[in-house]
């Protein structure tokens, strides 16, 4: 049988990219996963990832939670790296 954790090796996303979906789309972590392997792989889904991101960064920092908008920075930052593609205004 397949686990969560092998779905998330497979996944394009790390682990906190694949969290954070799962906080802003509130859905499990397994279904997260699913969905940000299908967006890495569509027209604009990698700009939609990285939309969804900010979004939960900024909802941390409107409920005044700073240690996960941190986290939530960070993981924003790996996937930038990871996926420059996703920036907004690239082509």
């Amino acid at each position: 049988m397949i686990s969560l954790d092998d779905i998330e090796d497979m996944s394009a996303l790390t682990r906190a990219e694949i969290e954070a979906l799962a906080e802003h789309e509130h859905v499990t972590t397994i279904n997260a996963a699913l969905l940000g392997e299908y967006l890495m792989h569509v027209h604009h889904g990698p700009q939609r990832v990285h939309e969804m991101l900010c979004d939960d960064i900024r909802a941390a920092l409107h409920a005044d939670d700073l240690p996960h908008a941190r986290d939530l920075f960070a993981a924003l930052r790996h996937f930038l790296a990871e996926h420059p593609d996703a920036a907004r205004g690239s082509r």
